[in-house]
């Protein structure tokens, strides 16, 4: 018997939904404000929808890689780590200079730039992972915790508002008192059951305002993250092209068929774990004329005080080591190169980088 009833019930419900949409039946309208919010929130589940397809694609191009993420996300298993494509290449370089001959020019390259495409690949993985759980994670749970549970309210709204409209046929086509006494206590009912669905729903849509604002919290976190991302892809390769140009200088410079590059930098100076004064000190004990550059005085054009943007590692005696975050005082001098200042730091003196400091007015 029930379910000769749900069945009569849907079949007089896809009656008056398609008569509605014939134009032979009075429908009934919602709130012009309810019907904005629908609208509202129908593009924001598109956009987002977009935006995290989109931006899946840039971080994972690859379609495989993506399908696998997609499969683990449902098992509810964790990715195992994957190697990046720059920690591979550096690998492959590190593996091919102690093949080829790490004491040779081409091998001791080989080694420089490894270290740094480790590096950079370090630097990516990373980032993919802050975006991750900053970024994609929020809108995934949008898309599969609010937007279904809106749809499923807007789907008992159009049946509760179908239900008023049959209840407002019925009553119309009623001649006898007690068939429009019957009808007009199913109307006031259904008049009941459609407004209190009509306030649940529009409650739901309302916290679109507070999705956005989490959106927008969500987005300002990818922002950062990817600045941040590509600020230290700039600074280790800065650091590579420094090294680079030693390389050349020290092969250039020998006579010597067996001439090697220097050591490339250690991970620690850029990783910050060692101070800039046991760096120089270093720099001494190799170099007994370590530190010329203080023992050279040169007019001073005018000093200002600097902020450390990121450690550097001083690559000769005339260079200052620096760790980020600490305050210097930089000058310049007639006829140095505009990319470089002198820096102070107590009675410590050498050149430094202008691309690491923020001058401080």
């Amino acid at each position: 018997m029930n379910s000769y009833i749900v069945k009569l019930s849907a079949i007089q419900k896809t009656l008056c939904f398609t008569e509605e949409k014939l134009g032979q039946a009075e429908k009934t309208e919602l709130d012009p404000h309810l019907e904005n919010l629908i609208t509202r929130a129908d593009s924001t589940k598109n956009w987002t929808e977009k935006i995290l397809k989109q931006t899946e694609v840039l971080l994972q191009p690859n379609p495989s890689a993506r399908i696998e993420e997609f499969i683990y996300d449902k098992l509810d298993k964790k990715l195992p780590s994957r190697t990046t494509n720059a920690e591979l290449l550096g690998q492959y370089m590190l593996e091919a200079a102690s093949d080829l001959g790490a004491g040779t020019p081409y091998g001791s390259t080989l080694i420089i730039v490894g270290e740094y495409q480790k590096r950079l690949g370090g630097a990516e993985r990373e980032f993919l992972q802050t975006s991750a759980s900053t970024f994609l994670t929020p809108l995934r749970n949008f898309l599969e915790g609010d937007c279904r549970t809106i749809s499923k309210e807007r789907r008992l709204l159009e049946n509760r508002r179908l239900d008023l409209d049959i209840c407002k046929a019925r009553l119309k086509k009623a001649k006898q008192a007690e068939a429009k006494a019957a009808a007009e206590h199913e109307l006031r009912v259904a008049q009941t059951e459609f407004d209190r669905q009509a306030e649940v729903t529009r409650l739901l849509l309302e916290g679109i305002s507070s999705t956005h604002l989490n959106h927008l919290r969500c987005l300002q976190d990818f922002a950062e993250a990817q600045a941040t991302y590509y600020a230290q892809c700039h600074h280790y390769m800065q650091d590579l092209q420094r090294e680079l140009s030693r390389c050349a200088n020290a092969v250039g410079g020998s006579n010597s068929t067996t001439a090697v590059c220097p050591k490339p930098v250690s991970s620690a100076f850029l990783s910050g774990q060692t101070s800039s004064g046991e760096a120089v000190s270093s720099l001494s004990s190799q170099n007994p004329s370590a530190l010329a550059i203080q023992q050279t005085q040169l007019p001073v054009t005018g000093t200002r005080k600097a902020k450390v943007l990121y450690d550097y590692d001083a690559h000769d005696s005339s260079e200052l080591s620096l760790l980020a975050d600490e305050l210097i005082t930089v000058y310049t001098v007639p006829g140095m190169d505009p990319d470089w200042l002198i820096g102070e730091r107590g009675n410590e003196k050498g050149k430094v980088p202008v691309t690491y400091l923020e001058l401080l007015s």
